[in-house]
């Protein structure tokens, strides 16, 4: 026989805090533990008393054998606590295997007790219940009731449940257990929690809704409301209507190949298709649909799933709409889910692309504008990769969006429903659509799936801190490792990016504390570490702007303890948080002044992030750190900030910048440069963002050459306008032999070239008005116009020194006119579309947004090369012509006067060229020089001004040099001007000389 006691002892006072403690006793085998909170330091401390004894033992003798003051000895120190108040809780008898306990008066059993053992309030416990802590709790007047929906929850239906308490609480809590599972509910996506719903009757209250649930909201809920140390509780069962919350759909072969059957034909390829769900508790009825055939699907398990397959025929009549498969799950509610699937199909004469295999990886013949997956990741990685045909027929790159194992968990835990590269590529994904049935449910039958159910942090599944700082964790680690695939990297880093971006979604409901911090900036600094390559540009800068963003809302939503900062900081190699409580902070070497101290400054400094952010500040570098400052505790709208930049001393013209997360670009707007000279810039700015400095090596543009440009153009395309009229009025007079002929066909095709060019060019002139397409084909056209200008100059060159040279040998009209449109015509277009499939197919920018320019990276990189080389070319073979008619012409002694005509024509040609080449061709090289010249040397200016004036005004000059400076271009124009005169004057003669006959 065995007796147990236990005893609460009220108040411990030491010498340094106030100390409640709970303790049990343990005598033979009853084990009884002492347990104490400590409010002041709130730290709990368990210890056990064990008295070992055959006989019985009553209360009276265990509590005299207790001293009124002990000492104890907690992380090294002793203290001196003191008994104030010890009373008897619970006694236990036990005989045997037979127990007998009961709670004192004013004490009921514990919650876990009476959970798990039916032993509640003040009942007699029969059952061995000696090791449950505590053991009894004091009596509290009310129970916790708990309404919940007493049938099965339809799939993404809202159920609430509701609990209430008479008595008034500290707190309430919420949480779900499933089997070898536990979860704390928070406020999520999903979750939604109301703690303010008490009455007069209920002082006490919690109301749980969660929105469109799914599988995995199917458990046991408990709600809790804490008062001290006691937590009364209640609990429920949730059952939900199950449907398949994602459904992998595969297809082969991967494409129907119905091109070499006759398009009558009503069936030819045998596709098999093949659903996959987890298995579930819910029985499914499951058919399949195509056209107007349907059928029930054969099942297997493997596995954790349920695999469900089946075969179609394909028809190969030629249809432009898409062959559709369709899954459909019905559950015990009449709830119907449909997985769709479209068919890539082969008509007879259509474009595909046909089939390749690389590293192993079949692609089979796929119909243009089609794009196929192939489930086929390296080991240790899950996911696709696709690849698209294009409409002429050519493969595009393959796509993959394989991440590894681990990362996947990591986006599972976080919620991550858009990991990798699938968000913004061109997949082609079965997705999922839903069936209305007949007769009306009580139930909900248009539903959404979700692509990824797991844990879920978002949706407020287990959002706790501590599983934050575990998906930090995660991510930290597989950020870390190394893949020589860039493929795979850029895969990871996607979805790593998308993690971090989900993760700041949640930190706006759930509440994080800053021992979040340290994992977090490793995590983030990590993905800095790899290079952003294997993707297009525009991908890039949207995966650096969704980065940016997530740091930033991290930043701002993880909460600093106020007392525990001391300028807090967590360095890393690519990015460093600094939490100052004064008005200064200093990161990476960059210090920052906030003109208000109240509050709790949280700075943080990114390194390798800025060049991966689109810059629309033409003809600028990024520095390279970015400042990103938010402001905890202080709601004060009216800030200023001071950012003091170190810079290189080869840049000089800063712009103060910050990112506009509206516009996902960066903006001035109410920021300026204080000061700024070779060593540093200082910006201030009258709001908190993320900032940084762009530099230029001149200004972007100014007032005075923006009003130059503008004009010169106008005047140059109504002089390019003019020149043509003429030409069109004079072309048969002036043209009498092939030399003139040859030179006037090439003057109006450089005019109505630069007519186009200088259209296009100030068309283009607003960019930021422009979308992205027609900034393409503005480039395209500009760059298209000049090279056929240029061109036609290097036939009019040509053209000269072969009829000096060649005298007896004279060009005939056809070889001109022939080879003149291969260079004039078909040479500029070969360059530019080369250009652009070379820029398109390597992954780099044909195009500048912000100027819808060609781009110049540096010194033969960069799409500019594909107009700078050409041009250059036509320049240096204008200069050589020039010299080998100026020595010809001056070597030519010999008289003849056949020939007088061709010799004016030449020296007129001369004339031309002489004066277009430098106009043309030092333009150009003048802009080659604003490269190279300082932009502090006072001959930048000059050389600023001289190629704006020079480009704008080159219409102008064209209708001097071609029609007023030419000899024959003149007379017939006077001659015009005077036959139109003399046609008047003979006119009104006539009329005169009849009225004179009439009226005699």
């Amino acid at each position: 026989m065995s007796f147990l006691s236990v005893f609460q002892f009220a108040v411990f006072r030491s010498n340094k805090h106030d100390k409640h403690v709970r303790v049990r006793i343990k005598k033979g085998n009853i084990a009884n533990q002492r347990q104490s909170k400590v409010f002041a330091a709130e730290n709990v401390y368990i210890a056990e008393l064990m008295v070992e004894s055959n006989v019985t033992l009553e209360a009276k003798t265990l509590l005299s054998a207790l001293n009124s003051t002990i000492k104890v000895k907690v992380n090294g120190t002793d203290h001196t606590l003191t008994f104030t108040q010890i009373e008897l809780v619970a006694e236990c008898l036990i005989v045997g295997d037979e127990t007998s306990c009961n709670c004192s008066k004013g004490y009921i059993w514990s919650n876990d007790v009476c959970y798990n053992f039916s032993c509640c309030r003040e009942t007699t416990c029969t059952a061995n219940v000696s090791h449950i802590v505590p053991l009894c709790i004091a009596k509290f007047e009310g129970l916790v009731t708990i309404e919940s929906p007493d049938t099965v929850v339809c799939y993404n239906s809202t159920p609430q449940l509701k609990c209430t308490l008479e008595e008034k609480t500290d707190r309430a809590v919420w949480n779900l257990s499933r089997q070898h599972e536990y979860f704390q509910l928070n406020t999520g996506s999903v979750v939604k929690l109301n703690h303010s719903c008490a009455t007069a009757a209920y002082s006490s209250c919690t109301i749980l809704t969660l929105q469109d649930v799914t599988g995995i909201w199917k458990g046991t809920y408990v709600c809790g409301f804490i008062s001290g140390s006691v937590t009364h509780t209640a609990r429920t069962q949730m059952e939900v209507a199950l449907l398949p919350d994602v459904v992998n759909l595969k297809i082969s072969p991967l494409t129907a190949d119905c091109s070499k059957h006759n398009t009558d034909a009503t069936d030819a390829n045998d596709i098999e298709v093949t659903a996959t769900i987890l298995n579930s508790s819910e029985t499914f009825n499951v058919s399949w649909h195509y056209k107007n055939k349907n059928g029930k699907p054969h099942k297997n398990t493997e596995g954790e799933n349920w695999v469900y397959t089946f075969r179609v025929k394909i028809n190969c009549t030629k249809s432009t709409a898409a062959q559709t498969v369709n899954v459909t799950f019905e559950n015990q509610r009449k709830q119907k889910k449909t997985a769709q699937v479209d068919i890539p199909v082969i008509y007879a004469g259509t474009t595909f692309c046909s089939q390749e295999v690389i590293n192993g990886e079949v692609w089979p013949n796929t119909p243009a504008k089609d794009t196929v997956i192939n489930q086929t990741c390296p080991e240790g990685r899950v996911g696709f990769k696709s690849r698209t045909c294009e409409e002429t027929g050519k493969w595009q790159d393959v796509f993959s969006f394989c991440v590894s194992e681990e990362l996947n968990k990591v986006a599972d835990a976080a919620d991550d429903t858009k990991t990798g590269l699938q968000a913004e590529s061109p997949v082609f994904d079965p997705f999922i659509y839903y069936n209305h049935p007949a007769k009306p449910l009580k139930c909900q039958s248009t539903l959404t799936l979700a692509a990824n159910e797991s844990t879920n942090f978002k949706k407020g599944l287990g959002a706790t801190e501590d599983v934050a700082i575990d998906i930090f964790q995660g991510l930290q680690n597989s950020s870390a490792s190394d893949s020589s695939n860039s493929e795979d990297t850029m895969a990871d880093i996607s979805a790593s990016v998308s993690i971090l971006n989900v993760m700041s979604d949640a930190s706006e409901n759930v509440v994080l504390n800053q021992r979040v911090f340290p994992t977090m900036i490793y995590a983030a600094s990590n993905m800095l570490n790899k290079s952003w390559n294997g993707v297009n540009r525009s991908l890039v800068e949207k995966m650096s702007s969704s980065y940016l963003q997530s740091v930033e809302g991290l930043v701002k939503n993880i909460e600093v303890n106020q007392s525990e900062i001391a300028n807090r900081a967590v360095d890393s190699q690519n990015v460093e948080l600094k939490v100052c409580t004064n008005s200064d902070c200093k990161v990476f070497g960059i210090e920052t002044h906030l003109n208000k101290p109240s509050g709790i400054i949280k700075t943080v400094a990114v390194r390798n992030l800025m060049e991966k952010l689109k810059n629309n500040f033409g003809r600028t570098d990024p520095t390279g750190l970015l400042i990103s400052v938010t402001l905890q505790n202080n709601t004060d709208s009216a800030l200023e900030i001071t950012l003091d930049f170190p810079l290189d001393q080869n840049v000089t013209t800063p712009y103060c910048v910050f990112w506009n997360t509206t516009l996902n670009e960066w903006s001035d707007a109410g920021c300026t440069v204080n000061i700024s000279n070779s060593n540093q810039t200082i910006c201030e700015c009258n709001h908190l963002t993320s900032f940084s400095v762009l530099m230029a090596k001149s200004d972007i543009s100014t007032e005075v050459l923006d009003m130059i440009t503008t004009v010169g153009l106008g005047v140059s395309i109504c002089s390019l306008l003019i020149f043509l009229i003429i030409e069109s009025l004079v072309w048969s007079a002036v043209v009498k032999t092939n030399l003139s002929h040859f030179r006037h066909t090439a003057l109006v095709n450089i005019a109505v070239f630069l007519l186009l060019a200088d259209c296009s060019f100030l068309a283009s002139s607003n960019s930021e008005a422009l979308s992205d397409s027609w900034c393409l084909v503005l480039t395209v056209c500009k760059h298209l116009f000049y090279l056929a200008m240029f061109s036609w100059m290097l036939c009019m060159s040509v053209m000269l020194v072969h009829q000096l040279i060649f005298v007896f040998s004279p060009l005939r009209k056809r070889v001109f006119m022939f080879f003149s449109s291969i260079i004039g015509y078909v040479c500029p277009i070969l360059i530019v579309g080369s250009s652009y499939v070379y820029c398109k197919y390597t992954n780099k920018r044909y195009y500048n947004k912000d100027t819808c320019w060609l781009v110049y990276d540096r010194l033969l990189e960069g799409s500019i090369h594909a107009f700078l080389l050409p041009v250059g070319t036509v320049i240096l073979t204008n200069l050589f012509s020039m010299v080998v008619v100026i020595l010809t012409l001056v070597k030519s002694t010999v008289p003849d006067s056949g020939k007088t005509d061709d010799k004016d024509t030449a020296k007129s040609i001369l004339k031309v060229v002489v004066f277009l080449t430098p106009v043309f061709g030092v333009t150009w090289i003048i802009g080659f020089a604003l490269l190279m010249l300082d932009a502090k040397s006072p001959m930048h200016n000059v050389a600023n001004y001289a190629f704006t004036i020079l480009n704008s005004f080159q219409g102008l000059l064209i209708l001097i040099t071609g029609c007023f400076a030419e000899q024959k271009v003149r007379e017939e124009l006077i001659k015009l001007v005077m036959a139109k005169s003399k046609g008047k004057s003979d006119s009104m003669k006539n009329s005169t000389s009849i009225t004179y006959t009439k009226q005699k």
